[in-house]
């Protein structure tokens, strides 16, 4: 299964990707999201699942049916806009709470062994050098957390320009 997170708007999204399948789920900003409290629940009281009950719930189960992660946001100072943001908080359930040491560097332990692709696209008119940078390496991390077999980053001046990319 792909898996798309965006926060673009509705009419954005269907005229740049008219052709999205079935057998890519789609998650947008089409419902009020909670924001990530902290409280640890997804790993202790339900393990893999959000403890907010919100359409956003499931989201750390969905990343460990997903092969393929396809990430589309707007880039704000080198992060995610707070829409795409708030969405991989509240999938913080697809890892373990505890750390371990790869590439040399500490990570949450893996709680599937499932391995995804992972595609960031960042789009915004004055994305800077230093955010281009920034966001590069927040990539490199989620990477690195979601254990991706491979993963990759675009940046676009505008939503028009990811026109005729595919997912």
């Amino acid at each position: 299964m792909k898996l798309l997170i965006h926060d673009l708007p509705k009419e954005e999204f269907t005229r740049l990707f008219p052709n999205i399948t079935k057998d890519i789920l789609v998650i947008s900003n089409n419902a009020p999201i909670q924001n990530c409290i902290g409280c640890f629940g997804c790993w202790i009281k339900t393990p893999g699942s959000c403890v907010l009950r919100d359409e956003y719930g499931n989201i750390g189960k969905l990343l460990s049916k997903c092969n393929e992660m396809h990430i589309i946001s707007e880039c704000f100072y080198g992060g995610f806009s707070d829409f795409t943001k708030n969405v991989l908080d509240r999938g913080i359930s697809f890892i373990h709470p505890y750390f371990v040491i790869r590439k040399g560097k500490m990570h949450h332990k893996l709680r599937y062994k499932d391995r995804i692709k992972l595609k960031a696209w960042f789009y915004g008119s004055d994305i800077t050098s230093e955010e281009k940078e920034t966001a590069t390496k927040l990539i490199n991390a989620n990477a690195i957390n979601f254990n991706a077999l491979e993963h990759s980053v675009s940046f676009y001046n505008s939503i028009e320009d990811m026109g005729g990319e595919s997912i």
